[in-house]
């Protein structure tokens, strides 16, 4: 037991960095720059640099080398089963924040998903949910603050987590306390959970080391970097400036705005005037309605 308590805290040091890599993995392909009209609050910058830098070091230092390790000693197939297991033990989480935010229809999925895949799927080791229709869904609690109104607040890089917000932060620590398997699994085994999920970012930054590594560390300055790559992502996540879009960018219920165009771009400045390329066409009817059908 005290060799499992000292795994335990090790693991939950090195659950890590990684969020912060694999945000960087996902929002590789896109710009460096956030979006026209859309503004960077950071005003701990200084320290936040140092927080980074920090966070570099970690991950180069036994992150990255423990993640190699462990893809190089453990079969792919093994691997992604481990990873399986680890999101399937993440999903009692989202269906809390799902019914905070009122999203009845994603709880019901999100728990459909959760029984297939324990069941059929032997505890979450293979997800048949996922061909059943069932694909994954994530919310967390950062995005149950932004549905009641809460602002984003400043930028933020936290210790080993990687880049947040004041919001999300805060989302962070309730996520923990709100987390349904620290009140159901016994004390014994929730170290094997945990070791799980840190298992499972490994094998994760093991498979796109390469395309982490280049943002991480080859950029100019990887954490201006990071920084929009974060807020980016996590601002398409939540379905732009608007509140009651769901992290596909669909209305969703109770909270969606009957008006909205779920075609428009979130990013549109909405000062522009509709009738600049009317006027721009001198055979065009310059008094033509822009919102005739």
């Amino acid at each position: 037991m005290p060799l499992i308590r000292r795994i335990h805290r090790l693991t939950a040091v090195l659950s890590a960095v990684m969020p912060a890599a694999l945000l960087a993995l996902l929002t590789a392909c896109g710009p460096a720059a956030l979006p026209p009209g859309d503004s960077i609050r950071d005003a701990d910058e200084a320290q936040n640099r140092a927080v980074h830098r920090f966070n570099l070091s970690l991950d180069r230092a036994l992150v990255g080398p423990a993640s190699e390790g462990y893809g190089s000693v453990v079969p792919e197939p093994l691997r992604r089963g481990v990873g399986n297991v680890a999101a399937n033990l993440s999903q009692p989480s989202h269906i809390v924040n799902n019914l905070l935010q009122v999203r009845i229809g994603q709880a019901s999925h999100n728990t459909l998903r959760f029984l297939v895949n324990s069941t059929v799927g032997l505890g979450g080791l293979f997800d048949p949910a996922t061909a059943l229709g069932l694909e994954p869904r994530e919310t967390d609690f950062g995005e149950t603050l932004h549905v009641w109104g809460l602002p984003e607040g400043d930028f933020v890089m936290l210790p080993v987590l990687g880049p947040s917000t004041t919001r999300d932060s805060f989302g962070i620590v309730i996520d923990t306390a709100l987390n349904p398997l620290r009140h159901v699994l016994p004390e014994a085994d929730r170290p094997y959970a945990t070791a799980v999920g840190v298992l499972g970012r490994f094998g994760d930054r093991h498979d796109n080391g390469e395309l982490i590594d280049s943002v991480l560390r080859d950029s100019a300055d990887s954490y201006a970097q990071l920084r929009s790559l974060y807020l980016q992502n996590r601002r398409f996540e939540l379905g732009g400036p608007r509140l009651g879009y769901r992290t596909d960018g669909a209305a969703d219920g109770l909270d969606a705005d009957p008006y909205a165009d779920p075609y428009a771009d979130p990013y549109a400045d909405p000062y522009a005037d509709p009738y600049a390329d009317a006027i721009s066409d001198p055979y065009s009817d310059p008094y033509i309605d822009a919102y005739a059908q």
